[in-house]
């Protein structure tokens, strides 16, 4: 198991990253997919017609997400922590993604650089 962190940012204020990051209607707009996603703590979520699914396990507005993602056969709970920080550019994003499978590291990190962060920070382009 491996873990992954890294800080983006985004050019629009933490309440609008936010809502990139939880509103299903946004989060189509970024990503070009449906999304099923829920501000409810314990509610399952699905993203890019399911390749990322898991479970919204709390919620702080504008501050902080942390999700539980699955990967099929894992014993050991992967735990995705988003945090926002106001920065002078917008939003400085923290992610932080534990017990990630050995075999699936390399692509998990790449996709938060590429697809998940990459789509949101060129979505919020000025």
């Amino acid at each position: 198991m491996k873990d992954f962190k890294k800080y983006y940012i985004l050019h629009a204020e933490p309440e609008i990253v936010y809502a990139g990051l939880t509103n299903p209607y946004t989060i189509r707009l970024w990503s070009g997919e449906e999304a099923v996603m829920s501000e409810e703590e314990g509610s399952e979520f699905e993203l890019w017609s399911g390749s990322i699914s898991g479970k919204n396990l709390r919620f702080e507005k504008a501050k902080q997400i942390v999700q539980q993602w699955y990967f099929e056969g894992q014993e050991t709970e992967s735990i995705v922590t988003i945090k926002l920080h106001a920065h002078k550019q917008g939003t400085s994003v923290e992610v932080k993604h534990t017990n990630i499978p050995d075999e699936a590291f390399e692509d998990i990190s790449e996709g938060w650089s590429d697809a998940y962060m990459g789509a949101l920070s060129e979505f919020y382009e000025d």
